[in-house]
Formats: C-alpha cells, sequence, structure tokens
C-alpha cells in the first residue's frame, strides 16, 4: 500500500505542476492579436507563379502588414561573389512604402524544402575538397560571407524588426541527409556575426513546436519563435495523421521553458495553413490537398492558434492560398482576408 499511496502521490502532483503550467498568466485579448505571412519568391517559383504577382496581391488585397522574407542562399548569391538583390529589394520597397514590418530570414538552413538550401556553386567546390575539415570550413566561411553581406545591405531599412537566424536548427533528424548534423558552435558564431554587423535589432531563433524541446533555440536567441503544426504526412507505415495534442501543450512547454530560461518574447513564426504532402503540390491531385487542409482545418489551425498562449502568429502557405483561388478554390484566400482585415497590424 505505500508504494501505491507514494505513486498516487507523484501522480496527482505531476497533474497539478502540469496544471499550473498549462495556465496562460497574462492572456492578451483576442482584438489585439497581429497576424502576418512568410512568403518568399522560392515557393512561388515551386508554384510555377508570377511571385511578384502573388506577393502584390497579399500586399495590396489581404493588406497583409506582417511579413516574414527569406535570404535564399541560392537565389540571393547565385554564382560566387555576385549577388542577386532584386527580388528582396523589391520586397522590403514595397513593404516599406506600406508600412509593413519584417523579419528577414539568414543562413543555410532557411524555410521550405528541402530545409537547407546551398547554391550550385558551393556544392561543386565542396565536392572537390577531399577532408572533412576543409569542407566544413569552407562552407562556414562563406556562409558567414553571405549573411555579412545580407545584413549590411539592409540594415538600415527601419521596417525591418527582427533578424532570423538559420530556421529551426535543432531539429537535425528532419532532412538530416541533406542538412546533416548541427554545428552549434557555428551557430553560434552566425548570431555573433549578425549581433556584430548591427546590434540594434534582436535576434529570431526558431525551433519546431511539436518535436523541439526549445531550451537551446530558445537561449541563443533575443527572440523565440515556434511552428505550430498539426495535420502532417509522415512516411509509410505511419502516413497522414494529426498530432494528438491541445492548445495547453504549446502554454506547458512555453510555461515551463520561462521558468527555466527566464521570459522573454516568443510567437508563432510559423502558423501551418497549407497541405502537408508526400510529393510537390504540382504533383498531387487538388482532392487530395483539400483532404489534408480543407477549409475545416484551415480554420481549426486559427481557433487552435488562438488559445496558445501566444497573441502574434505568421501563417505559412499563402502562396498556395493564391495557387487555389487560381484553381478555382477562393475560400482560403477569401478567409484569409477577413483575418487580416481585424488583426494584420504591423509590429513596428
Amino acid at each position: 500500500m505505500g508504494k501505491i499511496k507514494t505513486l498516487l502521490i507523484c501522480l496527482v502532483s505531476l497533474l497539478i505542476f502540469l496544471w499550473i503550467l498549462s495556465v496562460d498568466y497574462s492572456p492578451t485579448p483576442k482584438e489585439d492579436f497581429k497576424y502576418g505571412v512568410s512568403f518568399s519568391r522560392f515557393h512561388s517559383d515551386e508554384l510555377k507563379l508570377d511571385w511578384k504577382e502573388v506577393y502584390l496581391a497579399i500586399l495590396n488585397d489581404l493588406e497583409v502588414r506582417n511579413f516574414r522574407f527569406s535570404a535564399h542562399w541560392p537565389l540571393t548569391e547565385p554564382e560566387e561573389g555576385k549577388y542577386n538583390f532584386s527580388e528582396l529589394d523589391y520586397q522590403i520597397k514595397e513593404a516599406q512604402k506600406s508600412g509593413a514590418s519584417v523579419i528577414l530570414a539568414v543562413g543555410r538552413r532557411l524555410p521550405g524544402w528541402p530545409e537547407c538550401h546551398e547554391p550550385e556553386w558551393l556544392q561543386n567546390q565542396v565536392s572537390k575538397i577531399k577532408d572533412q575539415n576543409e569542407k566544413s570550413k569552407f562552407k562556414n566561411e562563406r556562409t558567414l560571407k553571405y549573411i555579412e553581406t545580407v545584413i549590411n545591405r539592409y540594415k538600415n531599412y527601419d521596417n525591418i524588426i527582427y533578424w532570423q537566424v538559420e530556421n529551426e536548427p535543432y531539429l537535425t533528424f528532419f532532412s538530416r541527409s541533406i542538412c546533416g548534423e548541427l554545428d552549434e558552435n557555428f551557430l553560434k558564431e552566425e548570431i555573433a556575426l549578425v549581433k556584430k554587423l548591427d546590434p540594434s535589432r534582436p535576434i529570431l531563433v526558431t525551433d519546431s513546436g511539436e518535436f523541439g524541446t526549445w531550451f537551446q533555440a530558445y537561449r541563443h536567441g533575443d527572440i523565440f519563435g515556434t511552428s505550430l503544426y498539426l495535420y502532417i504526412w509522415w512516411r509509410e507505415p505511419i502516413g497522414p495523421f494529426r498530432y494528438p495534442i491541445i492548445p495547453a501543450f504549446f502554454r506547458i512547454k512555453h510555461n515551463l521553458t520561462k521558468l527555466i530560461l527566464g521570459d522573454k518574447p516568443a510567437f508563432v513564426i510559423e502558423l501551418s495553413s497549407e497541405p502537408w504532402l508526400r510529393k510537390p503540390i504540382l504533383e498531387t491531385p487538388i482532392e487530395t490537398q483539400l483532404q489534408r487542409m480543407g477549409l475545416d482545418k484551415f480554420n481549426e489551425m486559427i481557433d487552435f492558434s488562438s488559445k496558445t498562449g501566444f497573441d502574434t502568429f505568421y501563417l505559412w502557405g499563402a502562396e498556395w492560398w493564391y495557387w487555389m483561388k487560381l484553381k478555382g478554390y477562393p475560400e482560403f484566400w477569401d478567409t484569409a482576408r477577413s483575418l487580416f482585415s481585424k488583426y494584420s497590424v504591423n509590429q513596428y
């Protein structure tokens, strides 16, 4: 009986502790929520869309006023030492004209499959180096040079509110075959470089909402961003499924992280609002896409996220909404327009 009693006391104590962690102690009124989107030419190209047309529609029709842009390395430095800033220049300047804030993500690992994005010239040069240490050294040197060039070009734009360094760097099991293992010391070096180049702006470091522990990413950044996915499609034999979690899952993780590491700004940097598929969108029937992210699931994502204790959310999938509208399914675009008309207050 003594062992059973002790076990029950421990179980009840754990439940009480989890309940305490699940409470949102400083709830934000829903009318003060802020919404934004991630946008990239990279994703527009995948959907064979005119990126400028899509971007202007998001900016002017949806009236989005908070953006996350990504300086994807292959697009930014297509040839060694020769930079293409035309797309990012346009995006940031047009956002500035409209009073829209920008988070600019830099690094080798940035949003969008296959997670790590390297220019072809870098891959060709690395393939000629035999020694693994020399390969890493060469790649790291070129990465820092690219980051330095991007930061120096854009640090004088007042509508850039944060620099994001890498994307979910601690989610190492995801796309390991392409990204390899995380070099944490190099991540620290990247963050230190950005801070040195622009000490005036906070650094955002992100982690997976479902799989990340949050502690390392939270510790390294001035601001923390989490992803939030519910519906995914894992490799067989698992297949498509919904994570068995409730909003309190995120409140518990956030409160526990704050308890251990202290409080700092945190928000949802990547709120899933397009289907997670096993094949590219253009190779997947629309019927399958609607099964994986119909309007019911889209609305569920918005409602679920609003109960997590966060008050700022950047949706992932705006390019897909536009593509679906062109295919005769405007409901995602129209629903997003209603959302942004209520909550798209800029952050700067």
